[in-house]
């Protein structure tokens, strides 16, 4: 179950202002309250009313309704004690036992899931994380160009934002795992009314928790539903030689994948 406070965090993930009226202004009129007015119970008719009161409409039935077929012997039949029950009062009921729940009592609030990184979209179609809550510095950024280009993808760099889950301190989980990936669903479905429409993510980096929301199997995320990748943090390859040669047959994969996603359908050309 959705708190209204949870409610907010999403919001706020998908970058959407939520106003909350949190003071009366000075000398503001009071709002009106609406008085509805419901409708009062019909009167229960007593069993003896109800039997005449159907006696009376089979009476002035219309003649000249079309014959039907009769029912069986067994259907006309009146059971036993039938006009004697509705002329009698109904005897009270009993309240039902209550049944014995079987469920299982409600979690107890636990931590939310805790991480961060930076996110951008190489020209709104290539998802790029860097695990971490600090920005890319000037060589990192310089490095992760070098690596683009080398794969051939002639592409600006864009801005990276950051993005910190839990938003709001103070926030108890139910369902850690399931509101983390909710929550970073819901910063994909926000950058996507701004324009971004993923087909590929790539991660730099490691976080722990970040890898237990995403769940990149096989070089897929079934969370964001898009082929995946995971490498070495920007830092990490600068200052090491043999992961940026790690890396080199990974580039021309990249530029393949570029270069077919860009090329329009056969039937556009």
């Amino acid at each position: 179950m959705t708190t209204e406070p949870q409610r907010l965090q999403y919001l706020e993930a998908m970058g959407l202002t939520a106003w909350v009226a949190r003071y009366a202004l000075p000398n503001a009129r009071p709002t009106t309250a609406c008085e509805w007015e419901l409708p009062e119970a019909a009167p229960a008719e007593a069993p003896g009313e109800r039997l005449h009161a159907l006696l009376d409409e089979a009476r002035e039935a219309p003649a000249a309704r079309p014959a039907e077929p009769k029912p069986s012997r067994a259907a006309r039949a009146p059971r036993p004690g039938m006009a004697r029950a509705l002329l009698e009062e109904p005897p009270a009921q009993q309240a039902p036992a209550p049944i014995e729940s079987a469920a299982a009592e409600p979690r107890a609030p636990q931590e939310p899931l805790r991480f961060a990184f930076q996110a951008a979209c190489l020209e709104g179609r290539w998802l790029l994380l860097l695990a971490g809550e600090h920005p890319p510095g000037r060589t990192e950024l310089q490095l992760l160009a070098n690596l683009l280009r080398a794969a051939g993808i002639a592409a600006p760099l864009p801005v990276f934002q950051p993005f910190l889950w839990p938003m709001e301190e103070g926030l108890t989980a139910h369902e850690p795992l399931e509101e983390a990936r909710e929550g970073l669903q819901a910063f994909i479905a926000g950058a996507r009314r701004r324009g971004w429409s993923p087909e590929r993510l790539l991660l730099f980096g490691e976080d722990e928790a970040l890898e237990q929301v995403l769940s990149l199997q096989a070089e897929r995320c079934p969370l964001l539903e898009l082929p995946a990748w995971q490498g070495p943090a920007l830092n990490e390859m600068a200052a090491s030689a043999e992961a940026k040669r790690g890396l080199l047959p990974r580039l021309l994969a990249w530029g393949e994948a570029w270069r077919d996603s860009s090329e329009p359908p056969p039937d556009e050309r």
